[in-house]
Parts: structure tokens; C-alpha cells; sequence
């Protein structure tokens, strides 16, 4: 590789880093075209990019930034980066699913929002739910209390109804 190239794929990597909101780092030793192709093909369906260079590019395109510099560490072997820039737990569950179907994909590392994820804390993100089950469930929170109170008027309307009505009845009879 030139060294032209060298500095796009730097470049590359320092650009994926800053634009997306969680990264995480694979070991792909063993996998097939066709496999790597298809974990591409599942990865853009959640809106994150898998980006495969040497781990000396990586170095480079990660010192200065806080969030490569957790990942530094790691950089050995055959490392791929995942760049997710939008729902960080679909990609992970796309990720894990994967690796479980291939057993020659590892999950080795991850950052999110500039904290470390090691392999275990991927595997429990994964369990989270989708964003829009989460928001349905606040929904749902703050839907409970209004509900009561609207609940509760109702109650005290029907009371006073109650007594008007009582009241009449009595003057009547």
C-alpha cells in the first residue's frame, strides 16, 4: 500500500470515529468473502459501516481521540472497526447474532460515548430493547399517572352528581 493511501484510509477511519456514536472491534480471522459480505449487508441495514485496515492505521487514526484511544489497547491481530453511527443496540444484536451463526467472528471490544464495552458488556447490550420499545415504555409511564387523576375527577363529578341527585330525589319525595 502507498502512502497516499495509507493517509486516506487514516483519514477513513479518523472521519467513521468522529461521526459515529459507538465503534466496536471484531476479530474476523477466518471468516469467508461471502461471510464478510454478509455481516456488510446487515451492518448497513442498521446504519453502521464495518471498515477492515491494518492495526497500525488504526493507531493512527485513533491518537488524539478519546474514544479510539480506549480501543488502542485492542488493536492486534486481524481487527475490523464497526462504525455505529444510530441504534448502537441493533448493531451489537446484529454483531452478536452474527458471531454465534460464524463461529470464527469475535467480538473483542467496543466504545460507547467514550466508555469501554469488553465482550461481555456488548452481549448485555444487546439485551436492551429497541429505541422504540424504550420509548414506548415512558410513554407508558407517563401515561399511568394522568390516567389516575383523570380517574380520580371523574369519581369526585360522579359524587357530587350522587348527592345532586339524591338530594332531589328526597325534595321530591
Amino acid at each position: 500500500m502507498k502512502r497516499h493511501q495509507k493517509e486516506l484510509v487514516v483519514e477513513l477511519l479518523k472521519d467513521g470515529l468522529s461521526k459515529s456514536e459507538s465503534s466496536f472491534l471484531v476479530g474476523y480471522r477466518g471468516l469467508s468473502v461471502a461471510q464478510m459480505q454478509n455481516l456488510r449487508r446487515g451492518l448497513k441495514d442498521k446504519g453502521a459501516s464495518l471498515q477492515v485496515a491494518k492495526w497500525r492505521l488504526m493507531k493512527l487514526a485513533t491518537d488524539g481521540t478519546q474514544s479510539g484511544e480506549i480501543l488502542q489497547p485492542f488493536f492486534r491481530d486481524q481487527i475490523a472497526i464497526v462504525f455505529a453511527s444510530k441504534e448502537t443496540p441493533a448493531v451489537a444484536k446484529v454483531l452478536s447474532t452474527f458471531s454465534k451463526e460464524n463461529e470464527a467472528l469475535l467480538l473483542v471490544a467496543g466504545s460507547l460515548e467514550n466508555a469501554l464495552l469488553d465482550a461481555d458488556a456488548i452481549k448485555r447490550l444487546v439485551l436492551l430493547p429497541s429505541k422504540e420499545v424504550l420509548l414506548g415504555q415512558v410513554c407508558g409511564t407517563l401515561k399511568v399517572p394522568i390516567t389516575r387523576f383523570v380517574n380520580v375527577m371523574n369519581v369526585l363529578v360522579l359524587r357530587l352528581l350522587w348527592t345532586l341527585k339524591a338530594v332531589a330525589d328526597k325534595k321530591q319525595g
